[in-house]
């Protein structure tokens, strides 16, 4: 299953998943999407990475404090990268792609019943349905009892109290996941969405109807349709995410 570099914390079923941000600052805008602009602690302002492509609605606040990560990949145009903001009393993480990250480690943990006891974790899998050439994030196989799985993971960033909501601004993308979820489970397939909750203060997950229904209603009938919907809570920190465990979805 590769390598594991994470770790649960002693004497807890929770596990850390490591996450290096060590430039502090504050935000100072957003712009052409993939663009922010930073003000570290010391002073210098720094245009950064911006890794999400949604709205990041209710998690753009100028002024708040930030954490960044650094690359030393001479070929990239920008070293740094938006990580995490704080929001209230909680830091939220801001790069989709740490999500998959973590939904590997708690799968390979056994921290999802409904994912437990797969031999093989594959990631980016590519598929061919109905004549069309399709992309999820994991394929699970060589468990003992159940059929292969194939996995899709969403970000959650945006909450409403302490309800986490997906998406945040309309998503086409995902309405197309959540169809191909439902029609590969309506084929006898097992499928699965996992929300993977990127914030500490939610304790359920949600389809944000207001905000795009036609992906609720995708969603819906992929649940109809035999498909599994999962979510996971995590909590960021500095130096890593910790995985919290399982969260509701409400329908």
């Amino acid at each position: 299953m590769g390598a594991r570099s994470h770790r649960r914390e002693a004497g807890q079923r929770a596990l850390r998943v490591p996450l290096e941000a060590e430039v502090e600052g504050f935000l100072l805008r957003r712009f052409k999407r993939f663009l922010a602009d930073v003000e570290t602690r010391e002073g210098r302002k720094l245009t950064v990475h911006c890794p999400d492509p949604g709205s990041m609605k209710g998690v753009l606040v100028p002024g708040a404090a930030v954490r960044c990560s650094t690359s030393d990949n001479p070929k990239r145009k920008l070293r740094h990268t938006l990580e995490m903001i704080r929001i209230g009393r909680s830091w939220v993480g801001l790069n989709p792609g740490r999500a998959n990250g973590v939904a590997r480690a708690a799968i390979e943990a056994g921290l999802l019943p409904e994912l437990r006891g797969y031999d093989l974790v594959r990631p980016e899998v590519s598929l061919v349905h109905g004549g069309r050439r399709s992309r999820l994030d994991f394929h699970l196989s060589g468990h003992s009892a159940r059929p292969d799985t194939w996995l899709e993971v969403k970000s959650v960033t945006l909450a409403e109290g302490e309800r986490g909501r997906f998406p945040d601004s309309v998503t086409a993308r995902g309405r197309k996941h959540a169809v191909l979820l439902g029609e590969l489970a309506a084929r006898g397939e097992r499928a699965a969405l996992l929300f993977v909750v990127q914030r500490g203060d939610v304790r359920s997950v949600e389809p944000a109807d207001d905000i795009d229904p036609a992906y609720g209603a995708a969603l819906r009938q992929a649940v109809d349709r035999g498909a599994l919907v999962l979510a996971l809570g995590t909590r960021v920190t500095k130096g890593a995410q910790v995985v919290t465990g399982p969260l509701p979805v409400r329908m």
